[in-house]
């Protein structure tokens, strides 16, 4: 361990009348209400759906099953649906072997995932090094489950002798797996399973027949306390899962002051002998105490604190001798600092990486070589370099070719090896192995080399946009080249602004087909995001919350006044945390939009403390039972900022009933309330799917549908006439 980071629903018959850009919803049923009112530190809110959230009541479930079928007739009534789809397989079927995931170990077998053309799901190979003979392990639709039931890969471990190797497998996109162990000699699975694991895999300690794992108190998704006083266990392979040791639980060890929402990870490290005990929330600044190996033979683990969330250590990396600490802590564009291995103390830690004032510093790799990192500009221009342990000589390496996003990957701190993956927002990602020797790159690829023309023809603006308060928001621009920019030409608004995670440019086909369909990609960096480093995170968190959907706001205004668009043409698309950015932007500004589409989104954040994965989130959005973050939830609740009256866009909300991260209900209470006051014409659709989790459908089909499903609602209600359906 060299880098710690931490059924089928029978389809209604539903007459649906299409009229122009609209269609009649007399056929669309409104959700059951039972109306609760709370009292928050004086102020009285009114939840009329809170039914909602019993996911065991028939009520409920009739009317998500008849809002998914509904919205799926409609959705297929789109005559260009099927054609996105078709582009999107055809983009895919040029890759014949689509690799990811590789893992080597110390004896060079490279283990990875792959996919070909005919694969709906990937499968589990071995090599022996990069040209050696390939050899199926493991392939997750020979397992039996009930017809519909898709079966991924959700991670996996080789031990480090490359002869067992621990296999989490989930279901239809969910994220709640259960462990397999196969022996690597014959690719048969062995007696051992362990199940209700829902974070990491497997740890393999020393003797390189025992590992660490952390086990999920249920199995089931939707139960509130499902992420809540998570343990870790050690098993010992061909042992009775049942017989584990208990390492870690929050009863064991009161004196950490570990909450019961926060994940305790547990790592081991082989060359220090050491453990490591991650109590891990969406807080990015870690809590981390360190152990000795020899610990794991007592019936408790000393354990000593090395780093606490105030000093705002983000990740770390071990050399042979030092622990490097990647740090926001007086320097919200990052540094790194250093400190011993065998005698670890934050306090004496020297500084190794400065601080850029005009770039982010991101992550560090570390090979037996030295320290190789990235810098940053705007979240849109990446530079490679190198420097010795110590920090002391620093220089730039030049890339293949210029890029905007630069991700490295080692083999570990005994290697040389080091491979360069430069991608931007129309390349696909390209990966080089970097020879410190010689400073030169060599092209290797493990996935099908392809060409991707229907994409070259694009152009890249980059410009920054003041926002409400006078703040500069970056704003990347893709369109084809030659485009008439004007109110004539359709807009598609997409960030996040969450976490303190970044934009980062990539290689996005499905948001792509949107700018092949002659519309403009407008990717808006707002606050809460990392682009400008940490103060930017914090600047969109909590009560700062406003300023994730005002930026995006402000955006769309410029493009408006500048002459881009119209508010006919514009639409506005995110999932997860990025409901906010949708849900939020739309609530207050309902005129700038002809379309909103939140994916999988958090809109009703008031609850959200009472759905599964709601605690560990209260870092980055707030809790309820402070009185200021309270009042941001309530600001930042598109559910509750729902007014009775108003004209709101059309909209495609989604949910996935497998869905962990944002429980089913917070997207289908806020479908609801749309439907109940909406008096503009324009359709407000939920699609439930019940087989997918956060991450959308386990298989390709199904994934392809989903883009097509976005693509198309978006492109229809901005007018391009290959999407319009007949009458």
């Amino acid at each position: 361990m060299k880098t710690i980071t931490l059924k089928k629903i029978t389809i209604l018959s539903l007459g649906i009348a299409f009229t122009g850009n609209s269609f009649a919803q007399s056929k669309q049923e409104k959700a059951p209400s039972i109306p609760v009112t709370d009292t928050y530190f004086g102020i009285k809110v009114e939840d009329k759906y809170r039914n909602l959230e019993d996911l065991k009541s028939e009520q409920t479930l009739t009317w998500l099953k008849a809002q998914a079928d509904y919205t799926n007739n409609i959705l297929n009534s789109i005559p260009g649906k099927q054609t996105l789809i078709n582009q999107l397989t055809s983009i895919n079927d040029r890759v014949s072997e689509a690799i990811s995931g590789v893992q080597i170990t110390q004896d060079g077998t490279y283990f990875y995932q792959k996919t070909t053309p005919k694969d709906q799901v990937a499968k589990l190979y071995k090599r022996n090094g990069l040209k050696g003979k390939e050899t199926l392990i493991f392939d997750p639709e020979s397992l039996k489950g009930e017809s519909k039931d898709i079966f991924n890969i959700s991670s996996f471990s080789p031990n480090k002798s490359a002869k067992l190797i621990a296999v989490n497998v989930s279901k239809n996109g969910g994220e709640m797996s259960e462990m397999i162990l196969i022996n690597l000699a014959d690719n048969k699975i062995l007696a051992d399973k362990i199940d209700r694991l829902r974070f990491g895999n497997a740890n393999w300690l020393k003797d390189d027949k025992s590992f660490l794992y952390a086990q999920s108190p249920t199995s089931d998704i939707h139960d509130a306390k499902a992420q809540l006083n998570i343990i870790t266990k050690l098993h010992v392979v061909g042992t009775d899962s049942a017989t584990d040791k208990l390492l870690f639980s929050k009863a064991m060890y009161p004196e950490l002051n570990i909450a019961e929402e926060e994940i305790p990870i547990m790592g081991y490290d082989e060359d220090s002998n050491m453990l490591f005990l991650m109590p891990y929330s969406v807080n990015q600044n870690q809590k981390l105490f360190i152990a000795k190996g020899p610990d794991l033979t007592k019936s408790k683990i000393s354990w000593k604190l090395l780093t606490d969330r105030k000093d705002e250590i983000k990740s770390f990396a071990f050399s042979n001798k030092d622990i490097y600490f990647y740090t926001s802590l007086n320097s919200p564009k990052f540094k790194v600092t250093k400190t011993s291995i065998a005698n670890p103390d934050l306090a004496t830690a020297t500084l190794v990486i400065p601080e850029d004032k005009e770039a982010n510093l991101n992550p560090v790799t570390i090979t037996k070589d030295g320290i190789f990192y990235t810098k940053t500009k705007n979240g849109i221009e990446s530079k490679l370099y190198f420097t010795d342990f110590e920090g002391k000589n620093h220089k730039e390496i030049k890339t293949p070719k210029k890029s905007a996003t630069i991700v490295l990957s080692a083999r570990g701190n005994k290697f040389s090896d080091l491979w360069v993956r430069t991608t931007g927002w129309t390349t696909k990602g390209e990966r080089y192995k970097y020879d410190v020797k010689t400073n030169t790159f060599t092209r290797e690829e493990l996935s099908t080399i392809a060409e991707y023309p229907e994409f070259e023809n694009f152009e890249i603006e980059e410009l920054m946009v003041k926002s409400y308060d006078g703040v500069e928001v970056p704003l990347s621009l893709i369109y084809k080249k030659g485009i008439k920019k004007d109110k004539n030409t359709p807009v598609l608004f997409y960030g996040y602004g969450a976490y303190g995670m970044s934009m980062s440019p990539s290689f996005n086909p499905g948001l792509l087909l949107w700018v092949e369909k002659g519309g403009i990609l407008a990717v808006a960096h707002v606050r809460g995001g990392g682009e400008l480093g940490e103060k930017w995170h914090l600047e969109g968190q909590k009560s700062k919350k406003q300023n994730t959907w005002k930026d995006v706001i402000s955006c769309t205004e410029y493009m408006i006044n500048e002459g881009y668009t119209n508010p006919t043409k514009t639409a506005i698309y995110s999932r997860s945390a990025g409901g906010i950015f949708v849900g939020r932007a739309v609530t207050e500004r309902p005129d700038l939009y002809a379309v909103a589409i939140p994916g999988v989104g958090s809109m009703n954040t008031v609850r959200g403390e009472n759905a599964p994965n709601g605690p560990a989130n209260t870092p980055e959005f707030g809790t309820m039972k402070i009185e200021d973050e309270a009042k941001a939830l309530i600001e930042m609740d598109s559910y509750l900022q729902l007014k009775e009256g108003v004209k709101y866009p059309a909209t495609l909300t989604t949910a996935g009933f497998n869905d962990p991260r944002i429980i089913v209900w917070s997207p289908a209470k806020f479908a609801a309330r749309l439907l109940e006051v909406n008096t503009s014409n324009k359709p407000t659709l939920l699609k439930v799917d019940y087989e997918a989790g956060h991450f959308g459908g386990a298989s390709k089909s199904k994934s392809y549908e989903e883009v097509a499903d976005v693509l198309s609602f978006a492109l229809w209600q901005v007018g391009n006439p290959d999407f319009q359906p007949k009458n």
